[in-house]
């Protein structure tokens, strides 16, 4: 039986006949995932109603801590996850931005609930960003207005499934790992009458057959 498997991870037959043995296999890319998922910070930063769900995950009856996520940081310098709780208005959008180049990498964003996603009910009003992933990209979106506890659970579950499921090396490895990739996005400035830029072309692209008021290509 052979030890590794074609991508580069511990065959998981042989691991489990090693387990029942006492004996413990990995690989250095296992460990280091292991180590990162179970160690997201968030910082700790609400917009809107969001933010009381994502502060009640916290309480003892979901319990956030089960993920090693209790620890939310008040400085986005120890901090390596964005949660954006809430409505994005256009006057704080540059804030998050600039709060987001901050973050040490490895850097996470959830955006939680419709409004962070689309703009949610307020998606017609002049004075509301459409998505926070036009400025910085987006690992887990959740869907709902608001969104419960349970949700925001699910999307740390997601985000830990999508760290384990990196690689070190090799053209799939993630944003951090590759020296090319940006770590800090252009923070947008209050034009006369909007953000300009509309949106970071690194990060969004218009989508076919958008209505009319979108940013064009």
């Amino acid at each position: 039986m052979e030890m590794m498997s074609t991508n580069g991870s511990t065959d998981e037959g042989l691991k489990s006949e090693l387990g029942r043995q006492g004996i413990v296999v990995s690989s250095f890319n296992e460990i280091y995932n292991w180590g990162r998922r179970n160690s997201v910070w968030p910082m700790q930063f609400g917009l809107a109603c969001c933010a009381i769900e994502m502060i009640a995950t916290t309480m003892s009856r979901f319990d956030l801590a089960r993920f090693g996520a209790e620890v939310f940081r008040p400085s986005p310098r120890q901090a390596d996850l964005m949660i954006v709780s809430g409505t994005v208005t256009k006057k704080m959008a540059p804030q998050v931005v600039r709060l987001y180049n901050q973050m040490a990498e490895p850097k996470y964003v959830i955006a939680m609930g419709a409004c962070a996603i689309s703009g949610g009910p307020f998606k017609q009003g002049y004075n509301v960003l459409k998505g926070i992933d036009r400025y910085i990209p987006v690992d887990v979106h959740i869907p709902g207005c608001p969104p419960r506890p349970e949700a925001l659970i699910h999307a740390f579950m997601t985000l830990q499934r999508q760290i384990d499921a990196q690689v070190l090396t090799g053209v799939a490895r993630p944003r951090h790992l590759n020296a090319s990739a940006p770590s800090e996005f252009p923070i947008p400035e209050f034009g006369d009458h909007d953000l300009l830029p509309s949106h970071n072309r690194e990060v969004w692209k218009a989508p076919p057959g958008r209505s009319a008021g979108e940013p064009s290509e």
